[in-house]
C-alpha cells in the first residue's frame, strides 16, 4: 500500500475515529486504524467491538498502490496534527512498518494485519428513518445527560429511541431523574419501536453530528443501530433489555406549580451548591407566595441562604434536591423562563421550559 494526501483530509477522518478507539484495549488491533486503499478511495475503519466508525475518503487523495493494514490510530492522528497546514503526507507500507513522510519529517509506525480487524456482523435492517442532523443532535442533547453511567440495571446504561408513526423520542434514566424530549417528524413507522443506544455509541453519535440541515439517515436492526452522514458510518451495538415504563414516572397532578427565569434560578443554585454536601449536593427549596428560598449546608457548619422571585400563589412547600441535577437539566434547556411542578416534599418534581413542550424533566427529591 502506497498513497499520498492532504494533511485535512487524513486528519479531519482521523480525529472522528480516535473518539471511538479506546486507549487501553483487550485485542491490540482494537487501538489501531484499518485502512483499505482502493485505486480512488480510502476507507478508515475505528472500532472498540461496540461502537463501529466508518469514514470514506475521495479527495485530496492519490492511491499509487492499493493495499489494505492496521496503523496506530492515535499516534497517526498525533502525527497528523503536529504538521503544518496543507502539507502532503506519504504512507508507504513496508514490511509490518508504515513509513509516514511530510517534508523533511519522517515517522516508522508499526503495523498489524488487516485481517486480525473484527467487523460489526451485518444486522438484518428492519426500519430506517431520515432526519435532519441538527434536530438529532438536539433530541440527544437534551436527554444524555441523565444516562446511568456503570448501573447494575445494564439497561440504564444506555438511552431509549423510540419510534411511533408521527414522532421519535429519546428518554434517558439512571433512577434518580428522568430526561424525555420528542422531535414531531412523520416517520412511517406502523408500531412503535424502541431500542437502547449504549451509553459510548450515544455520546459518540452527538459528535458527530452536525448542528445543520444536512440529513442523516437512521437504519435500525435487531441488535445494531446505523447512522449514515455524509462520508462518516456509524454503527452501534444496542443494550438488550426492556427500558423502564417511563410514563410511570412522569408525577401528574401536582398542584404546586412556579415560573422562573432559567438563568436567574440556575445562577441561585449554583450559588447555594458551593456550600452543599460534596457528595450529596443536596439543596432545601422553600416555595412560598412570589418567591423561591434555596439552602444549603455541610458538614463544616456552614451554610448558604439564598432567594430569587417566582411567580406563584399558593401553600409553601420544603422540598430537597440533588443540585447538581437540578443545574443539569437547567443546562438542558433553553428557553427563558422554566416552570416546575411539585405535589409534596416526598413526590418527584417535574420540570418543563415554559414555551417549549418538546422536553419533560423527572427529578427525585431527597430527604435532608
Amino acid at each position: 500500500m502506497k498513497l499520498t494526501i492532504t494533511r485535512e483530509a487524513l486528519l479531519t477522518p482521523l480525529q472522528a475515529i480516535a473518539g471511538v478507539v479506546e486507549r487501553k484495549q483487550t485485542m491490540p488491533v482494537l487501538s489501531n486504524v484499518l485502512f483499505v486503499a482502493e485505486p480512488d478511495s480510502l476507507t478508515l475503519t475505528g472500532t472498540n467491538m461496540e461502537v463501529e466508525l466508518v469514514a470514506h475518503v475521495n479527495e485530496g487523495l492519490a492511491v499509487e498502490s492499493p493495499g489494505r493494514i492496521t496503523i496506530p490510530a492515535r499516534k497517526l492522528s498525533d502525527i497528523c496534527r503536529s504538521l503544518g497546514e496543507g502539507t502532503q503526507v506519504e504512507l508507504a507500507l513496508q514490511g509490518d512498518q508504515v513509513h509516514v513522510r511530510s517534508g523533511a519529517s519522517h515517522f516508522t509506525l508499526s503495523t498489524l494485519p488487516a485481517e486480525h480487524f473484527p467487523n460489526v456482523e451485518e444486522d438484518a435492517e428492519s426500519f430506517r428513518l431520515e432526519l435532519a442532523q441538527a434536530d438529532l443532535r438536539n433530541l440527544l442533547e437534551a436527554t444524555s445527560f441523565a444516562m446511568a453511567q456503570q448501573d447494575v440495571r445494564y439497561y440504564l446504561n444506555g438511552l431509549m429511541l423510540e419510534v411511533g408513526s408521527n414522532y421519535l423520542r429519546a428518554v434517558a434514566t439512571d433512577g434518580h431523574r428522568l430526561a424525555m424530549s420528542t422531535l414531531a417528524v412523520v416517520t412511517g413507522s406502523e408500531e412503535v419501536r424502541q431500542l437502547i443506544l449504549p451509553r459510548k455509541g450515544t455520546l459518540e453519535l452527538i459528535r458527530l453530528l452536525a448542528d445543520a440541515d444536512t440529513s442523516v439517515m437512521l437504519v435500525f436492526g435487531d441488535n445494531h443501530l446505523r447512522a449514515t452522514l455524509g462520508a462518516y458510518t456509524f454503527t452501534s451495538k444496542l443494550i438488550e433489555g426492556k427500558f423502564p415504563d417511563y410514563n410511570r414516572v412522569i408525577p401528574r397532578g401536582g398542584d404546586k406549580t412556579f415560573i422562573a427565569d432559567r438563568q436567574s434560578l440556575k445562577a441561585t443554585l449554583q450559588r447555594a451548591g458551593i456550600l452543599s454536601h460534596e457528595n450529596i449536593r443536596g439543596v432545601r427549596l422553600q416555595l412560598q407566595t412570589n418567591e423561591l428560598g434555596v439552602f444549603a449546608n455541610n458538614p463544616d457548619q456552614e451554610q448558604a441562604e439564598d432567594s430569587l422571585p417566582v411567580d406563584y400563589v399558593g401553600e409553601s412547600l420544603q422540598i430537597g434536591f440533588n443540585v447538581g441535577y437540578l443545574i443539569d437539566v437547567l443546562n438542558a434547556l433553553e428557553g427563558n423562563n422554566v416552570r416546575m411542578t411539585l405535589s409534596n416534599a416526598n413526590s418527584s418534581g417535574l420540570i418543563e421550559d415554559v414555551d417549549n413542550g418538546n422536553s419533560v424533566y423527572v427529578v427525585m427529591p431527597m430527604r435532608l
